[in-house]
């Protein structure tokens, strides 16, 4: 049975990407060893996209509440690129990662999927 999915993170700068998840996202973590941070990500869920070209894959991290989540985060010493975007999936910026680029922060006007593991 699967029981979780992990999540890769490519950094030039692995170091300054763990302090920002550990720091300004304060996810919970653990060191696998030698400072290999391992962070807990709470509910997900996987969508499966066509696409054109190579088959590539996308990390988005989700929230309730954009614009307070976009303050707390700030506040913290996060940055942001470009303006929100409304799209048909949701209101969405893009959080810069530091040493790792940027990822996909959105409210969903979707339904989302995560509860159904708790069933």
């Amino acid at each position: 049975m699967i029981t979780a999915a992990h999540t890769l993170v490519y950094a030039d700068d692995p170091e300054a990407a763990r302090a920002f998840f550990r720091d300004v996202l304060r996810r919970p973590n653990l060191d696998a060893h030698d400072g290999w941070l391992l962070f807990a990500t709470g509910p997900s869920e996987l969508g499966v996209h066509p696409t054109e070209g190579t088959p590539r894959h996308e990390i988005s991290l989700m929230c309730d509440d954009l614009d307070r989540t976009m303050a707390e985060l700030a506040s913290r010493g996060a940055r942001f690129e470009g303006e929100v975007a409304e799209r048909g999936f949701g209101r969405c910026v893009d959080l810069r990662v530091p040493g790792a680029g940027t990822m996909l922060l959105y409210q969903p006007r979707h339904p989302v999927a995560y509860p159904l593991a708790e069933q």
